[in-house]
């Protein structure tokens, strides 16, 4: 594969040129992981994570009416992450099982499944779910995870500002600018399971106030086991390249361009390997009108190519445009309001088992937000209203309503409920499904299959009760209607299936998340979530599996990472996670534990150790026994050296 060793050739060839061309000093020091190590513990718990995700303007994570988790780059950096669903792995909000060597079911407050569709995933703004069933295919979506900022994890309703589909959640990847990733960052390693992996990033200034980086990362994965400890015969590698501009246009005036190329391919069994390629190019443009006022416009346009040998095999075509306007409205109300329209065009070719009809389509989606944020009394009660109207080709107009309110009775202290109205709009796979390719049918899509809907019904409350310790709890309630069936179809036989809108149902649970500096070289973070899901057919529906197709979930995880700074420049990280069963997959129960071990040889550069799955030989995550696969234990050593 030619894509990462030209991208890295153009990176390191580009160091070297501007080193003999030029000598200037750089805009931003070369990115220093020691430097949180060198902040004391009042000062450590008295930094505040900033999070547009909740609101669409920056505000403090502290104070936010939502159940939000952060994970920081130097969460990321002490993982030992490679990959974006395994960096997700450090937030308990999320439901996160590794199917096999390259798929991931990830959710939030239920409904998990490789094709889950209750999630937003965005990158930098860029939604990144296909159309064909709106869901996620991870194995595709990735970045280069040193430039990673920070990733904003959503459990709840989002819907109300990023539209349909946040109805669960919301998952918002948030990457550095330009200008703080200066200088030449490469990494390098491999082991057992993540057989190699490699990256490299250089960042300088084109002008002044205009800065850029490039980078480019490749990986191979080992084959996942089978139930009897053979390989499953899906190995996977996978390369990504990309840039970014900024430009600081002047003073309250930003410009950003970034984009990315990526290509794949994934072993399979008895057919051809499945490949994935595609790219994507993002440009956003922010003005800062006053102190809390500001514009912003953002278009990106995305292709993602995927073919699988002996199933559907698509091309997917994005145009996006999102305008965004935030302001004060007189001294108690900030106002945010926006305007969007998607166009998707994709290409399909089907297979004799499997099929969508018509083979080439074109949906349009056009979106509309306002929210306010009402100061009811000063520095204490907040009540923030809003709304979300959509207009789409499948099921015409939605409107996703939300009210919250905040009470900060003290310094530290916030108090929250919520009330939220979500849809998840049909996809492809909801109205135009067919299996097999030709007649007779044992499953089709419902012509008329509408959008799913929720009411969901949160309270929170998030407390820093001493400097060194930090606490946040969150229950939810959530009413669904017009979930996803199976219907059973008069014969004659095969009797078919049509998907409709059946099912109805309810969650509730708790998440529960605490972060504590024990001490200036030990800190420990925890979680707990607890899920409960009833699902039920509509009392004229013909659907028998109580929806068991639709949720595959635990009711309890655990969620425990001590972080401790060792003597000679030493670290070491200990995630420990519990997964109780999923009963609908006979999934058994799991406990796991990943360590890091790292050492900074010196400022510029750092040697690790990485152990992943360590109590189990192998162990399964996720699916049905006949064809589930099992995670192995696995090893893995990583340099990293930059200037």
């Amino acid at each position: 594969m030619a894509l990462v060793p030209s991208v890295l050739a153009v990176a390191l060839s580009t160091a070297a040129a501007q080193e003999v061309e030029r000598d200037p000093p750089p805009a931003a020091p070369p990115e220093d992981p020691t430097t949180y190590k060198k902040l004391s513990l009042a000062e450590l718990m008295e930094v505040d994570v900033i999070v547009t995700s909740v609101s669409r303007r920056p505000e403090k994570l502290s104070g936010t009416a939502s159940a939000i988790q952060v994970v920081t780059q130097e969460d990321i950096r002490r993982s030992g992450a490679t990959r974006l669903p395994e960096a997700l792995r450090q937030v308990s909000n999320l439901q996160i099982a590794q199917v096999d060597s390259r798929q991931w079911a990830i959710s939030a407050r239920g409904f998990n499944a490789t094709s889950a569709n209750k999630m937003l995933v965005m990158i930098d703004g860029r939604t990144i779910y296909t159309p064909l069933f709106a869901g996620v295919f991870w194995d595709k979506q990735d970045t280069f995870l040193p430039d990673v900022e920070r990733i904003e994890v959503v459990s709840g309703p989002g819907a109300t500002l990023w539209g349909a589909n946040a109805v669960n959640g919301v998952i918002s990847v948030v990457t550095k600018s330009a200008r703080d990733t200066q200088g030449l960052y490469v990494e390098g390693g491999g082991g057992t399971e993540l057989r190699a992996m490699g990256g490299a990033r250089y960042g300088d200034r084109l002008a002044e106030d205009v800065h850029y980086r490039v980078y480019a990362k490749q990986l191979f994965r080992d084959d996942a086991a089978t139930p009897a400890g053979d390989d499953r015969s899906d190995q996977m590698q996978m390369g990504q390249g990309g840039m970014r501009i900024d430009w600081d246009a002047s003073p309250t005036s930003l410009v950003t361009l970034q984009g990315d190329i990526y290509h794949g391919d994934v072993e399979q069994p008895t057919l051809d390997d499945v490949t994935f390629r595609g790219g994507n190019v993002l440009g956003r443009w922010t003005q800062r009108l006053a102190e809390e006022s500001s514009l912003s416009l953002q278009s990106y346009y995305d292709r993602t190519d995927r073919r699988i040998p002996g199933s559907i095999s698509s091309q997917v075509d994005t145009w996006d445009v999102d305008f965004q306007h935030h302001f004060p409205l007189g001294t108690r109300n900030d106002l945010v309001w926006g305007l969007g329209y998607r166009i998707f065009v994709d290409d399909i070719e089907n297979a004799p088992t499997i099929a969508l009809y018509p083979e080439s389509v074109s949906r349009e989606l056009f979106t509309g937000f306002i929210q306010d944020e009402i100061e009811l009394s000063q520095d204490e009660l907040y009540l923030t209203l809003g709304t979300k109207v959509g207009h789409n080709d499948y099921s015409g107009y939605e409107v996703q309503p939300s009210a919250r309110i905040a009470y900060r009775p003290a310094r530290r202290h916030t108090i929250w409920a919520a009330v939220s109205r979500a849809v998840r709009s049909p996809s492809r796979v909801d109205r135009e499904l067919f299996i097999p390719a030709t007649p007779p049918y044992t499953i089709a899509g419902g012509e008329g299959f509408d959008s799913e809907k929720m009411w969901a019904y949160e309270l929170g409350y998030r407390v820093q009760p001493v400097d060194w310790l930090s606490l946040s709890l969150s229950l939810f309630y959530n009413d669904y209607d017009d979930l996803r069936s199976r219907e059973q179809v008069a014969p004659p036989a095969p009797t078919p299936t049509v998907l409709a809108n059946g099912l109805h149902g309810y969650s509730y649970g708790a998440e529960f998340a605490g972060d504590a500096r024990l001490l200036e070289w030990l800190r420990l973070r925890c979680g707990y979530t607890e899920l409960r899901i009833d699902l039920r057919p509509d009392s004229d529906s013909t659907d028998t599996s109580d929806g068991s197709g639709e949720s595959h979930d635990s009711e309890h995880t655990v969620y425990v990472r001590p972080s401790l700074e060792l003597p000679w420049r030493m670290e070491l990280d200990c995630t420990f996670r519990y997964i109780s069963e999923i009963a609908n997959q006979d999934v058994p129960a799991y406990a796991e534990l990943e360590a890091r071990l790292g050492w900074m040889a010196r400022r510029d550069l750092e040697l690790s150790v990485v152990g992943q799955n360590l109590l189990h030989d192998r162990h399964s995550e996720f699916g049905v026994p006949a064809t589930r696969a099992e995670i192995e234990r696995g090893v893995y050593g990583k340099v990293v050296w930059r200037f």
